[in-house]
């Protein structure tokens, strides 16, 4: 995954070599500063095996769950109750539309 974008490893760092120059950087400060990036770089890419296992593992996790649960059937509620319902809000609605001059015939 993200190892073809990552151009150098812990171990490219540490097997870099300069060229030495007379007006050059202090060669135990380079040193000593690459020793930190490779430590960070190692730590970095550590965190990313951890996360990815971890990715693989949930989505795991997720489809077995998905592959327990069974399809429910969608719930009705009970047929007189919802008739029930429905004609109250009809009447309703004609109270509304109408008025009282439907019910006063």
């Amino acid at each position: 995954m993200l190892s073809n974008k990552v151009k150098l490893t812990a171990k490219d760092i540490y097997d870099k070599e300069f060229k030495i120059v007379m007006r050059g950087f202090k060669q135990e400060e380079v040193d000593s500063f690459l020793d930190v990036v490779i430590k960070d770089y190692e730590t970095f890419h550590q965190a990313i095996e951890e996360l990815q296992q971890e990715n693989l593992r949930l989505k795991k996790q997720l489809e077995d769950a998905n592959k327990k649960q069974k399809p429910q059937a969608p719930t009705q509620p009970a047929t007189g109750s919802t008739n029930f319902d429905i004609l109250k809000r009809l009447s309703n609605l004609e109270r509304h539309v109408f008025g009282n001059k439907l019910y006063e015939n």
